[in-house]
């Protein structure tokens, strides 16, 4: 999958789905991105590329796997998230 705009929008209604906020806010945060497992938060680099936000969230939804629920989400979220989670398991 390519990093775009669109599919980074597909992200971003995926994590709208989980119990995890998604954020964009500055910082220095040394992998690009924070997370805040206790309250729940993801925070992303604001200025970080389309690509290095699809990268991140990509990197992210693989660490947050087991805390995510596949029927909790939509069917067409389910399939994106299957194929993200195949996606970084081949690289």
């Amino acid at each position: 999958m390519k990093p775009t705009k669109g599919l980074l929008h597909k992200i971003e209604d995926l994590f709208a789905e989980t119990p995890y906020i998604l954020r964009y806010e500055k910082g220095s945060f040394n992998s690009g991105y924070c997370i805040l497992k206790s309250n729940k938060v993801v925070v992303i680099n604001k200025y970080y590329s389309v690509e290095g936000k699809v990268n991140s969230l990509i990197n992210i939804l693989n660490e947050l796997a087991e805390d995510i629920v596949l029927e909790e989400l939509s069917e067409k979220n389910q399939k994106l998230f299957e194929q993200l989670l195949d996606q970084k398991k081949d690289i």
